[in-house]
């Protein structure tokens, strides 16, 4: 039996459980990795749809946005990660946030 690439496999998945937050965000980081930054983006606000507090969205869709060279975008969303991080408490995301900020305004 052949193996399927893990896009495919999530694809498949996917088609059984459309509003999976972990399979979606499986995807964009799977588009994110082979360059599709364009999609991954798509694919990031697509969690985002399913789930707003997903935090993990918020930090890679400032990465995404930073390749497309479409900083005030990224710094939108960093800023909007930033803020429910710390609505969430969550220390370590805050404090990456933080620094992708620092970084592009620096």
């Amino acid at each position: 039996m052949e193996k399927l690439p893990r896009k495919e496999l999530i694809f498949d998945m996917l088609e059984k459980e459309p509003n999976d937050v972990f399979l979606n965000y499986a995807l964009a980081m799977e588009h994110l990795a082979t360059g599709d930054y364009t999609d991954a983006d798509a694919q990031f606000k697509k969690v985002l749809e399913i789930n707003p507090s997903y935090l993990p969205c918020y930090y890679q869709l400032g990465q995404v946005n930073e390749k497309l060279n479409h900083t005030d975008i990224a710094l939108g969303y960093y800023k909007l990660g930033v803020a429910l991080a710390q609505s969430q408490n969550n220390k370590k995301a805050l404090g990456e946030l933080n620094e992708a900020i620092w970084m592009l305004e620096d």
